[in-house]
């Protein structure tokens, strides 16, 4: 037997204990200590070459583990109708907009990876001038000065471009 993604599921003898998924998870835990101690010795190594390797497993399994998280959280968001979803409040719709520039997504493309509408994501485009605390789209923090506005902009790059620089 063979699941959606084509890989054979596995079926429990089933004289093997209740116990089977504690075991599992046991067995995760152990390894995740015995990667983080090898890991350790490395990145204590007086070899930058094995040093810098270390760093780049950790940020690998990081990014595998970001991953599966957001399949999760995906999953579960997909499963709610529409209409049932979570309204975004105000001050959350402007990184949302921020990410889909600096990704270059179309209204539909963020509609379908935010679990949104891409009438949703039109209508806060078109509404983005608003000012006021009963505007749509909102920052945190209110930008009234130039200064401010530079600040703001640089802030923000620097967390969706982190490899422009300083």
């Amino acid at each position: 037997m063979a699941t959606a993604r084509g890989v054979p599921a596995l079926s429990l003898p089933k004289s093997w204990s209740r116990r089977v998924r504690s075991a599992v998870l046991h067995a995760i835990s152990l390894a995740r200590f015995a990667v983080t101690h090898g890991r350790a010795h490395a990145a204590g190594s007086r070899k930058a070459r094995f040093r810098q390797q270390a760093g780049i497993d950790r940020l690998r399994q990081e990014v595998a583990h970001l991953i599966k998280e957001l399949r999760i959280k995906d999953a579960r968001m997909a499963r709610i109708p529409a209409p049932r979803r979570p309204h975004d409040p105000p001050v959350d719709r402007l990184p949302i907009l921020e990410l889909r520039a600096a990704r270059g997504w179309t209204a539909s493309t963020t509609a379908r990876r935010l679990f949104l509408t891409p009438a949703t994501i039109t209508s806060w485009m078109q509404r983005l001038d608003e000012e006021g605390p009963g505007a749509l789209v909102q920052t945190r923090e209110p930008v009234n000065k130039f200064p401010d506005f530079f600040a703001y902009i640089v802030r923000r790059l620097r967390v969706l471009c982190p490899s422009m620089g300083k």
